[in-house]
């Protein structure tokens, strides 16, 4: 049976695995794992898997399947995504609004469509297709974007970054997995009000949330990285989403420089707070499978 993911959870990563599922603390509600870390792979990564799924529920969130890429989906791998997909029991998948692949070569990065209204039949085609192939619920993620959209370089026929996620709903019956840190993030790098953007999207189409840490350039430029601590501005924005959204589970996000167990904790411990003081009256349920 499905089990649904509560709270806050955290992203499982082989590097702080073992001493993560020793202790198996109560604060971490779920967690999330990339399946491309596990098809097609066994050894210790399989042992890691199989001993969290005993102990939480697992959420999976992809990285290769990027939903604004033009090229063919391959078949074979989404076979093979669907069984791990049910095999792990989630209640939803995610993929990002973005492409990552162009002729038949992986870019190893996840790129920003243009926010065109062509760009978002497109991708909404592509979610339902993928949607299709993988037959569970499929949420999409906003991702962080460093140079100049249509709009912000004063052209008219673009679109503002949360009217184009919205746009994605309005054609697919989708989910998005709200990443709060990247609307921060692209807030502070093209000057919009997040708060603003957070407004925009539909409540009730917001399945789960990501938070994360990012690096601040010389310059200002900022860059997310989930490579460090997550900042305050983010917390005090995660909590004005939590307001709006109501509570669906939130994700602490660390890929890059993971520190000791104790710090990822603390700031789980932090996030739940803000968690149970920001949804104790929250506006809606929170999102079940």
């Amino acid at each position: 049976m499905t089990k649904a993911p509560r709270g806050i959870g955290l992203g499982f990563r082989v590097g702080m695995a073992e001493r993560f599922l020793e202790e198996a603390p109560e604060i971490v509600g779920w967690v999330e794992v990339h399946p491309e870390n596990y098809i097609g792979r066994g050894g210790r990564y399989r042992d890691y898997l199989k001993r969290a799924m005993e102990r939480w529920p697992v959420v999976t969130h992809g990285l290769s399947t990027c939903l604004g890429d033009t090229d063919p989906s391959d078949a074979e791998y989404l076979a093979q995504l669907r069984s791990f997909l049910g095999d792990v029991g989630t209640p939803w998948h995610s993929e990002h609004l973005c492409f990552g692949s162009v002729g038949g070569a992986a870019l190893h990065d996840l790129l920003p469509l243009p926010f065109t209204e062509e760009a978002a039949t497109l991708a909404a085609r592509r979610l339902d297709e993928v949607r299709s192939a993988v037959d569970v619920e499929l949420a999409f993620e906003n991702v962080s974007y460093y140079a100049p959209q249509p709009t912000e370089m004063g052209d008219e026929s673009g679109l503002e970054e949360a009217t184009f996620c919205a746009e994605v709903l309005e054609r697919t019956d989708a989910k998005i997995l709200l990443d709060v840190n990247n609307v921060y993030v692209n807030s502070q790098n093209f000057g919009f009000d997040p708060r603003a953007f957070i407004d925009r999207i539909p409540p009730e189409r917001v399945i789960q949330m990501h938070v994360a840490g990012h690096f601040v350039r010389d310059d200002g430029l900022r860059i997310d990285t989930h490579g460090s601590s997550v900042c305050e501005d983010v917390y005090d924005l995660l909590d004005y989403t939590l307001r709006h959204v109501g509570p669906v589970p939130v994700l602490l996000e660390r890929d890059n420089d993971i520190p000791p167990l104790e710090e990822l904790i603390a700031e789980v411990e932090r996030l739940d707070a803000i968690y149970q003081r920001a949804t104790a009256e929250a506006p809606r349920a929170a999102v079940a499978p």
